[in-house]
């Protein structure tokens, strides 16, 4: 995590909300996680206002992404608390404990390598409210650190927790940039981390090489899982692969889809290779069958072989 973020104010341009009884989405500033929330009634936010909101950790400032529709509220399990806006001294304590956090990372390395710990450390953080400081590590393994933590509060003079975290809870934290050059979608994507799956890449005909499409973490890449909605519904309005139909005086197999190009490749009994625009392909309801038409609006099949 970088040593400084930028804390300044509201978006001018963006108007303050009406209060009631609303939900905004706020990510929290350390952790890069984004929580639904609801303020007092009496609170009016704007986007990039900075608030201090209760967390699963405790108290932790985070920033104002916008406000949510009350039916798209009821997909998150959890609603936080927003306590007060941030105030100056908040934003202040805020910087003064990215230095803290940073000594205390050097501190925790010296002491794993003292009890000689298989784990990895990857952040430190100081809440806001309390005298209390989290450590968060990797490891392949359960890892006793009951010594460990006895050293670190004879040290810190406060309450310490040690939390595991998975590799994509690490990258979230942590931030990068992915194989698409753009930031990590667990970091920069304002949403929760979604379960991702072989069968969504296999929907949006990706190479199945797992190095193509993991991400620094490992894991399958996030957008896997944004992408997936879009190539399903598009994959719908098309025939599957494999699907035969007669054209043009033989039988033809739809050999490959391209949905991002609006493409189908067809192969057919007499060898011949065409790729057609998506817009050629109708499905006749009375029939229940595909078929190719002829339409002014789409441009001719293309002849590969």
């Amino acid at each position: 995590m970088s040593d400084s973020i930028e804390l300044h104010g509201s978006d001018s341009s963006v108007n303050q909300a009406d209060t009631g009884d609303e939900f905004y989405l706020i990510k929290v500033l350390h952790s890069s996680e984004t929580e639904l929330c609801r303020p007092p009634s009496d609170m009016a936010l704007a986007r990039n206002d900075l608030v201090v909101l209760q967390t699963r950790y405790g108290h932790e400032i985070g920033r104002v992404l916008g406000q949510v529709q009350e039916e798209n509220s009821r997909s998150w399990d959890t609603i936080r608390s927003i306590q007060r806006i941030a105030t100056e001294q908040d934003r202040h304590l805020f910087q003064e404990n990215l230095k803290r956090e940073q000594e205390a990372l050097e501190v925790c390395r010296e002491k794993i390598s003292q009890h000689d710990l298989a784990m990895t450390l990857v952040s430190a953080h100081i809440l806001i409210d309390e005298p209390k400081i989290l450590i968060f590590f990797t490891s392949d393994e359960r890892v006793d650190f009951r010594e460990l933590v006895k050293d670190l509060v004879s040290i810190f003079r406060m309450r310490v927790e040690l939390r595991q975290i998975g590799v994509r809870d690490e990258s979230r934290v942590l931030g990068g940039i992915g194989v698409c050059g753009r930031v990590l979608c667990c970091n920069g994507v304002t949403d929760k981390l979604r379960p991702v799956t072989i069968k969504m890449a296999k929907v949006q005909n990706l190479s199945l090489n797992s190095v193509k499409i993991s991400g620094p973490c490992g894991r399958l890449l996030c957008c896997l899982a944004y992408e997936n909605e879009f190539y399903r519904d598009e994959r719908k309005a098309l025939p599957s692969e494999g699907y035969r139909f007669p054209h043009d005086g033989t039988v033809f197999r739809v050999a490959e889809l391209n949905v991002v190009s609006h493409q189908v490749k067809i192969q057919g009994d007499d060898g011949r290779v065409l790729v057609l625009p998506s817009c050629r392909f109708t499905y006749d309801s009375a029939t229940q069958r595909w078929r190719v038409s002829e339409s002014e609006n789409c441009p001719a099949a293309e002849k590969i072989v």
